[in-house]
């Protein structure tokens, strides 16, 4: 039976945790303390996940690193992604040659502006750097979490490893597709929080479909420019991480993200928002990188940069939206220093 070590006992990190251990893989969830696991285990998942909802009998919960770690095929990365230094640094010890190492966050790091994949490399041996892969997708943990179908793409430099990952992670239930673009993936994961931010504000304001699909489709245009100037492909941001992950996370009522940008045309704080939630919220910090990366690259990001004055600025939702809907229209496909045309040239 394939071992599996979960390093974080996030939302999604628990998710995926009982629907491999479903799937029949040894699966061992690893804690921060042995006071978080050994709660977590009296109480059961109802903690975070929907009720008749139970642990499998192959998904063991422990404090221990050496024993989650123990002759694993591949180990899952489901931190935040502020923490994700921190915890790669925690497991690289124990990685060997055939580990598959995946990273299921989707944010940016603030100090770095780096993405996930990035981090994980320069804190592991780097022969094993050839092993890191990317998990991301429409992925809505409480629809998953009820045996309902769904999708989601796995990316690695080498394809021969997301085919591996592939295996590991696709249940009946569960689609993985493969991609070789990395970048993409990643990117399309972590700036579809931003966007999904200002869906929430739109919808909190009372725009309506039509300014909220506009936003959407504006939205994914500045995400793939982003992407570009990065290195990614840009039919990547049309696949399952990014239009897919785009329209779950603008559209569902599940989505943390979605959920702070309605609070916020409510006048609440960020602060005072994210204190009451028991989730992350990666759309926040996503921002503050994404914007720093723009900043540095002279790249056109409007809608980026309106969030961000909504979340660190102090500027009202509704200005920002108004600032927005007045800007000059030009080729859709225009922005300073986008590269979108010379991909369309060829």
């Amino acid at each position: 039976m394939p071992k599996i070590a979960i390093i974080g006992t996030t939302t999604w990190g628990i998710t995926l945790g009982v629907v491999l251990a479903h799937k029949g893989l040894d699966v061992r969830l690893w804690a921060r303390t042995e006071q978080e696991a050994t709660e977590l285990k009296n109480a059961g998942p109802t903690l975070t996940l929907p009720p008749n909802i139970g642990f499998p009998s192959h998904l063991s919960i422990t404090s221990s690193l050496s024993e989650s770690l123990a002759d694993i095929e591949a180990v899952i990365l489901a931190v935040p992604s502020q923490t994700m230094r921190h915890n790669t640094k925690l497991v690289a010890g124990y990685l060997k040659p055939s580990t598959v190492v995946i990273s299921a966050a989707k944010g940016l790091e603030i100090s770095s502006n780096k993405r996930m994949s990035h981090v994980i490399a320069e804190e592991i041996d780097p022969r094993f750097r050839s092993n890191i892969c990317a998990l991301s997708g429409p992925n809505l943990s409480r629809e998953i979490l009820q045996n309902l179908p769904a999708a989601s793409v796995v990316a690695a430099w080498d394809e021969a490893i997301a085919r591996k990952a592939q295996r590991i992670l696709t249940t009946s239930n569960f689609c993985v597709y493969t991609n070789t673009d990395i970048i993409g993936v990643e990117l399309g994961g972590a700036l579809k929080n931003i966007i999904a931010l200002g869906a929430g504000i739109a919808d909190g304001l009372g725009y309506g479909d039509n300014a909220k699909a506009a936003f959407m489709t504006r939205g994914i245009t500045e995400m793939t420019a982003l992407g570009v100037a990065l290195g990614a492909t840009p039919l990547t941001f049309s696949g399952l991480a990014g239009l897919g992950d785009l329209i779950a996370t603008c559209a569902s009522q599940l989505s943390r993200n979605h959920y702070v940008g309605v609070e916020l045309t409510k006048g609440r704080s960020l602060e005072e928002i994210t204190a009451s939630m028991t989730a992350v919220a990666e759309g926040t910090s996503t921002t503050i990188a994404a914007w720093n990366l723009a900043q540095q690259m002279g790249l056109e990001m409007p809608i980026t940069e309106r969030i961000y004055q909504v979340l660190y600025k102090g500027v009202d939702p509704h200005q920002a939206a108004v600032e927005l809907m007045a800007a000059e229209a030009r080729n859709e496909l225009t922005g300073r220093k986008w590269k979108l045309f010379s991909f369309l040239r060829h």
